[in-house]
């Protein structure tokens, strides 16, 4: 399992869905981890790809074809957060240099799926320095014809019970968690556009309109291009009995692949980059 170290941060990182297992600032935890022969617990540290969060009812229709997903999340019916956050990646690349940066490189090649019948080659790369941990995901449609495409991280913040988020809309759901309406966050529980504790607000809601692509939760920041990622995702553990806070910048909000929201279209050779970074404040 590669370890990276540099800029006063530490990092392991897993070949299980090129997950972020460990990040650490000054000997500080800044995710939730687990033990190293897993499992992962609500797809900590995980890169979720071809879709974040949702496809409703795991069905969806593309290209004048309908498709059906198998259903991951049981409970609802749903297909949830892509194909790749359980595989194996391959580690392709290893680069330290003591005390300054380091990086890995991992890649993976979606091939056709039931309910999934496109091929995507997949690349992930880790990279820690003074500025944090870094992650960018490529993702290049290596197939014959055109694929819907969505990508976001599942990392669990540990900072503390404070939540800073410049969002002005939030996408309301329903009992099975799908969208039902964007609402301004401030006639709502959850305008965070001014840093205020969470005090028992329970959170598992797609955020965008964002004044600035960052969120903080107590002494932890993620930051990201709002441009690529215009929605984040924020989920409280508590519900859950977890630790943290996850949040998730993502390319599209939830059920894209059947609202057509932001959804990336990747025609063949078509290429797609995405990045994000988690530091301590």
């Amino acid at each position: 399992m590669p370890q990276l170290a540099g800029g006063g941060y530490t990092a392991q990182v897993s070949p299980r869905g090129a997950a972020l297992r460990t990040l650490r600032h000054g000997g500080r935890d800044l995710i939730t981890s687990w033990p190293a022969d897993g499992p992962v617990p609500y797809f900590a540290g995980t890169i979720l790809a071809p879709w974040p969060n949702r496809v409703g009812g795991a069905r969806y229709a593309f290209g004048g074809e309908s498709h059906e997903l198998p259903v991951t999340e049981p409970e609802r019916g749903h297909a949830l957060h892509g194909l790749v956050a359980d595989v194996d990646w391959q580690v392709v690349e290893l680069l330290s240099v003591e005390d300054e940066h380091a990086f890995v490189r991992l890649a993976h090649t979606i091939t056709p799926t039931p309910g999934y019948p496109f091929t995507l080659r997949l690349q992930v790369v880790h990279r820690l320095d003074s500025h944090g941990l870094t992650t960018t995901v490529t993702a290049r449609n290596a197939g014959e014809r055109p694929a819907p495409y969505g990508c976001g991280p599942h990392p669990w913040l540990v900072g503390g019970d404070e939540l800073h988020l410049p969002a002005s809309k939030v996408l309301l759901t329903g009992p099975a968690l799908l969208p039902e309406s964007l609402a301004d966050v401030a006639a709502t529980p959850y305008d965070f556009r001014e840093a205020r504790p969470l005090d028992g607000t329970v959170l598992d809601h797609a955020f965008t309109g964002l004044s600035a692509g960052e969120a903080r939760v107590g002494g932890v920041r993620v930051t990201w291009d709002p441009a690529v990622l215009p929605w984040v995702q924020v989920c409280t553990g508590r519900q859950l009995d977890y630790e943290g806070v996850a949040v998730e910048p993502m390319t599209c909000p939830p059920d894209a692949f059947n609202s057509g929201t932001d959804l990336v279209v990747l025609k063949p050779g078509d290429e797609h980059e995405a990045s994000w970074t988690i530091s301590a404040v």
